[in-house]
């Protein structure tokens, strides 16, 4: 979960924006797609989702920089029958093949009521949320989905096998925010310093197993579909950190039910779930994606908070780099 640091500092958007094109540019990125990635991860701050946002800049650079990664994609379509395409990140970000394809998506999916696209040969491609709202902006319903380049070997927790994968849900409503679910199906199971994931199974052995089988689906739908084979021996790529690929899925849903219903239909859905008592004293009983919203707009007035540990990545990147921190007023 993403819950602001008590050690945070208010930052504006528009310096992080323009520290994150600064350092990327730095780093190798091409001008074009630096701006486009401040914007994303930017985007992502602003909804409170900081594992994802401007923080992820720190090690973007560094991979680019080191010649892991494509500083200057060229992002190609390299196949589309229909209501299917496919998008090739030339070794970059993922940012880059799956923003064209969240686009792509749109037409087509009101064309023929549903499409799919996919993506490969890139890296991280960030929160999967990202391409989720840019499809549910057109009125659409979303899933997006990754894999990533595994590395099984016997001995390993069967665990390993479910990778870290994303996966994203959208649904468009009214009045209210859209139904924006974003999460990494793996987050609390990884393997290391942290374990926990004897205690889960103790406690609720079906939610690790359905955890671990989810990420076992996306692995297969956004990983091998995409060319990233289970065997990293077998990967052939001319850039080591394009071990990444993605899925999305974009779907009409006027062909089952006028629109204006289905947003009527999930306001309502808002005001009563609003009205039930709350998994704990905490937290607020509303539908995923509502408090992200709040954030945006509480965000852009008062600035992103950026708790200490975000700030350091940015400043040794900085540092590293020769250039101004993102966090560093002007």
């Amino acid at each position: 979960m993403n819950i602001p640091p008590k050690d945070a500092i208010r930052v504006p958007a528009a310096r992080l924006r323009a520290g994150v094109v600064a350092l990327m540019t730095a780093a190798g990125l091409e001008a074009g797609k630096a701006d486009l990635l401040a914007e994303l991860l930017v985007a992502n701050d602003l909804r409170g989702v900081f594992s994802h946002g401007t923080r992820q800049a720190a090690t973007y650079s560094r991979l680019i920089a080191e010649g892991t990664l494509n500083g200057d994609p060229q992002v190609r379509q390299v196949a589309e029958r229909e209501a299917t395409a496919t998008f090739d990140g030339d070794g970059g970000l993922g940012y880059f093949p799956a923003y064209a394809a969240a686009h792509w998506l749109i037409e087509p999916a009101r064309r023929y009521g549903v499409a799919v696209a996919l993506t490969r040969n890139h890296g991280h491609f960030g929160a999967a949320g990202i391409y989720s709202r840019i499809i549910v902006a057109a009125d659409l319903i979303a899933y997006v989905t990754s894999g990533h380049q595994l590395a099984l070997a016997a001995g390993q927790s069967v665990r390993v096998a479910a990778g870290g994968s994303p996966m994203s849900f959208g649904i468009p409503a009214g009045n209210e925010p859209p139904l924006l679910l974003d999460f990494g199906t793996m987050h609390d199971l990884y393997v290391g310093a942290n374990d926990n994931a004897a205690a889960l199974f103790a406690m609720a052995p079906s939610l690790v197993v359905r955890n671990v089988g989810l990420g076992m689906v996306c692995q297969v739908l956004g990983g091998f579909l995409a060319g990233v084979p289970v065997e990293e021996e077998r990967a052939k790529k001319a850039y080591r950190g394009a071990n990444q690929g993605s899925l999305m899925v974009a779907i009409d849903p006027t062909r089952f039910l006028p629109l204006d219903q289905l947003k009527a239909e999930m306001d309502r859905y808002h005001a009563l779930v609003h009205q039930l008592t709350p998994l704990a004293p905490s937290t607020v009983p509303v539908l995923p994606g509502t408090l992200e919203a709040q954030r945006e707009r509480e965000y852009a007035e008062l600035g992103v908070p950026v708790g200490k540990a975000h700030r350091e990545a940015l400043e040794e990147a900085a540092q590293r780099l020769g250039v101004k921190s993102p966090v560093a007023e002007a």
